[in-house]
């Protein structure tokens, strides 16, 4: 069946690999007495990536398989030996791809990551957990032989929805049983079902057409629509999609009123109707009539009307038959230089994006952030991913990794900012699975390696004021 070739819509869940443990190790060799600390630092884990592929057609491969891990780095090791990364896992979907980020609670769609739209488009959807950092960092003034080192960072999970929208220059839409499958069969090598019943197609259909001077485009064949399919009757929803990224639209119009003796100009007006009712811009989208079977008796007079309301929303006009191929020339000739001249204005328009650094700015925001929540009389909730990613790397078994995590919550101003939203003495703070006694600023006396800046947000309020 044609629906088990074919998937434009799923969800998967992706996780990036682990980062490797950083290494507590010091250096034993003979006549080289406190030769000092040199553990390596751990592997960072591999990424989930998903890169364009013009190659596929769908996005069968994840319609059973749903979850994806990328390798974990390995650890650290003494003699400065750093841990190997994890290799990255590449997904391949279609062109056209829009990956959206589900809410973990409601798993609706939460945001647009990215829009894969070019051969080659890659785009990290899952980082990889960094590489825990080796004793040899945490050397200082105070501290010259650090018996600590963190460990790998956990890489996070989460579900992402995977939409793909074809990518064709052209569409032919319409009712259903107008003559589309059999226009672009007659057009281009493409093979569709074709039958004298509706909704013979139940999937769109790719074909590529060409003149006979060599121009060429791509049209689909986009399952026929009806009444109502803006608002998802008749699998509305899942064939306009195709649509939007069409250049050109077809619409194809049985001039003969098919099996239902419909009135050709009623159904004209009604796919316009439901293509301005699903998305706004269809209404603007360059659109070419196309009246099929003119080959048929008493079809003159349903063409003229048809010819006068397409002529009047400013659309051309042609009268074919997949039957005869009468017309057809014409109708790609024309199609083909459309589609060059659109072709030109999108080129020129199209901005240059790089997805990998706008989806690593954004996460570099919400990981900097520091939201401050009040649970309960005397407890706070601190949550945040910078934030967490220091308690998860914290050896809890090592008193002296321990005591250098308090000094970089001091470093980052994180007492202050508890005080600031009311936390006392003896209030009982909470990071993940974690719980801290506060025992308020006691300032820090330790030199951090790398500079860090938070933003902190306010439980009940849309204010958002920098952290230290």
């Amino acid at each position: 069946m044609p629906t088990a070739t074919f998937t434009d819509l799923c969800r998967i869940n992706v996780r990036g690999g682990d980062g490797g443990a950083g290494c507590m190790s010091f250096r034993r060799e003979a006549f080289v007495p406190k030769g000092g600390p040199d553990g390596g630092d751990g592997g960072n884990g591999g990424s989930v990536v998903l890169e364009a592929d013009p190659q596929l057609s769908s996005l069968i491969d994840f319609r059973y398989k749903h979850h994806f891990r990328a390798e974990r780095g390995t650890h650290g090791k003494g003699a400065r030996r750093h841990g190997r990364a994890g290799d990255d896992l590449v997904l391949h979907v279609p062109l056209g791809t829009v990956v959206r980020e589900l809410d973990a609670s409601t798993m609706q769609p939460a945001f647009d990551i990215c829009d894969l739209t070019h051969a080659g488009d890659r785009v990290v959807v899952a980082p990889g957990g960094m590489g825990g950092r080796g004793n040899i960092h945490f050397v200082s003034s105070v501290r010259r032989a650090p018996a600590f080192a963190e460990k790998g960072e956990p890489a996070i999970e989460h579900w992402i929805e995977l939409e793909m929208k074809l990518m064709a220059d052209a569409a032919l839409v319409g009712m259903p049983s107008v003559g589309k499958s059999s226009i672009i069969a007659r057009i281009s090598a493409a093979r569709p079902k074709i039958a004298d019943y509706p909704f013979t197609t139940l999937v769109p259909n790719l074909g590529v057409a060409r003149t006979r001077t060599g121009e060429s485009f791509v049209v689909a064949d986009v399952p026929g629509l009806i009444e109502g399919a803006s608002e998802g009757r008749g699998l509305g929803h899942e064939f306009l999609r195709h649509i939007e990224r069409t250049a050109l639209i077809l619409h194809v119009v049985d001039l003969t009123g098919g099996f239902e003796n419909r009135d050709p100009l009623a159904d004209y007006r009604t796919i316009n109707e439901e293509l301005a009712a699903y998305a706004s811009e269809l209404a603007d989208r360059p659109q070419i009539v196309v009246g099929n079977k003119c080959d048929m008796p008493g079809s003159d007079v349903a063409s003229m009307f048809v010819r006068e309301s397409a002529e009047a929303d400013g659309r051309p006009y042609f009268e074919v038959s997949a039957v005869t191929g009468e017309g057809l020339d014409e109708l790609v000739v024309a199609c083909a230089a459309r589609v060059a001249e659109l072709r030109r204005e999108i080129a020129s328009d199209a901005p240059t994006v790089d997805f990998n650094a706008t989806v690593e700015r954004e996460r570099l925001r919400r990981d900097q952030r520091i939201s401050i929540t009040r649970e309960e009389r005397g407890v706070w909730r601190v949550s945040g991913g910078a934030v967490e990613r220091m308690v998860v790397q914290t050896d809890w078994e090592n008193e002296e990794a321990v005591s250098f995590l308090q000094r970089r919550f001091d470093r980052i101003g994180l007492d202050d900012l508890l005080a600031k939203h009311g936390c006392v003495q003896g209030d009982e703070v909470r990071i993940l699975g974690f719980a801290f006694s506060y025992d308020g600023d006691e300032g820090a006396d330790d030199v951090m390696e790398e500079p860090e800046a938070f933003v902190v947000e306010e439980e009940g309020s849309d204010e958002v004021e920098e952290g230290l």
